[in-house]
């Protein structure tokens, strides 16, 4: 097993994990990937490079609660590409299950990391959802901290479903741009769904980030890092938004506490039988 060593990246100091294959488990029939940055970093390149069509999602227990209500949307994250544990509890979910080493892959900070590496090997990048005013900050202070960031992408789409030749203009649109990296910021679930269709569509590798555009333009602030270490950004993020933010994080976390309580018991108890029922059958032999 190789010796993790810190990748120093603007801001951030990243801590690359031993080589070894990547483990993934299900959270109320969710998959998860204990991913890291490095591991996300060198997937994501990797593909835009051979200019394939992917999907990656940066996932939170909204994503893990939005999959376990629906099925067609569990569908949809079960067939991205990668799934990063975007928030706290999820990597906590993973380390439960035998993931030891998985650590959080938060979308601003991909965000930002592939930005950062796309400018450095001249990968051309685009942006997809936001408002106008939001692109336009965003584009600003990324082309700021990197002014060789090749941007050859970006709209910001009606809030309406768009027309079938609307779309198809949209796919043309990204396909002639040359931007082989697609930032997708509609919030869950319409940006993983939107992924989904477009996989084989839009030639690029597309990331469904959420709100990493209002927090890298500066529209909306993030929470404190040691909030996020303990896992209640939730709780920063509802004072800044009570009205629009409320059901998710006053309803749907104590739910997702209680489900995936229950499946570590449940997995355990089979666990514990499983491992009686051999030791009887050893005997009896």
């Amino acid at each position: 097993m190789s010796a993790e060593r810190p990748i120093p990246s603007g801001n951030h100091i990243i801590q690359s994990e031993p080589t070894e294959p990547l483990a993934s488990r299900s959270i109320l029939g969710m998959r998860v990937d204990a991913t890291s940055y490095e591991h996300a970093l060198t997937l994501v390149l990797d593909w835009a490079r051979r200019e394939q069509s992917r999907y990656v999602c940066a996932s939170s227990v909204n994503n893990v609660m939005e999959a376990h209500d629906d099925a067609a949307f569990r569908s949809v994250m079960n067939a991205a590409d990668l799934v990063t544990p975007d928030g706290m509890p999820l990597v906590w979910g993973l380390k439960l299950q035998g993931c030891r080493t998985a650590s959080r892959v938060y979308g601003p900070t991909l965000t930002e990391l592939l930005c950062e590496r796309a400018a450095v090997e001249g990968v051309p990048v685009g942006f997809y959802g936001g408002t106008e005013s939001v692109l336009t900050k965003l584009v600003d202070e990324l082309h700021t901290r990197w002014p060789d960031l090749a941007i050859s992408y970006v709209w910001s789409p009606p809030f309406r479903a768009l027309t079938t030749p609307e779309d198809q203009e949209v796919v043309d649109r990204i396909n002639s741009s040359g931007a082989r990296i697609v930032f997708v910021g509609l919030g869950t679930p319409k940006q993983d769904v939107w992924m989904a269709e477009h996989q084989n569509r839009v030639t690029a590798v597309m990331l469904g980030v959420g709100a990493a555009f209002d927090f890298i333009a500066g529209e909306k602030k993030q929470s404190p890092g040691w909030l996020q270490v303990l896992g209640l950004e939730w709780l920063f993020r509802l004072a800044c938004e009570p009205r629009r933010l409320w059901k998710r994080y006053l309803l749907r976390n104590p739910r997702f506490l209680a489900l995936f309580a229950r499946q570590l018991f449940t997995s355990k108890l089979s666990t514990l039988i499983g491992r009686r029922r051999t030791k009887k059958q050893g005997v009896s032999t």
